[in-house]
């Protein structure tokens, strides 16, 4: 049997990928519904994907730090 703790450590991860994964997603589909082309595409994924690889870095960074690395 799983207690919360376990059920949390492997959940949330796999929920927050997910959720980056769709707003990758939601950009691809906004820069094409737009004509942004190929500049305003690139443009929109480091606007608006700078937050979810902030998440990300913090993850990485957050991760070194237990394990000893930093």
């Amino acid at each position: 049997m799983l207690d919360t703790y376990t059920l949390e450590a492997w959940i949330t991860p796999l929920l927050i990928g997910g959720l980056i994964l769709f707003m990758g997603f939601i950009i691809w589909d906004l820069a094409k519904k737009s004509q942004a082309g190929r500049f305003g595409t690139i443009m929109l994924f480091v606007v608006l994907g700078a937050g979810m690889m902030g998440y990300i870095f913090k993850v990485i960074i957050t991760w070194l730090m237990e394990s000893g690395g930093i």
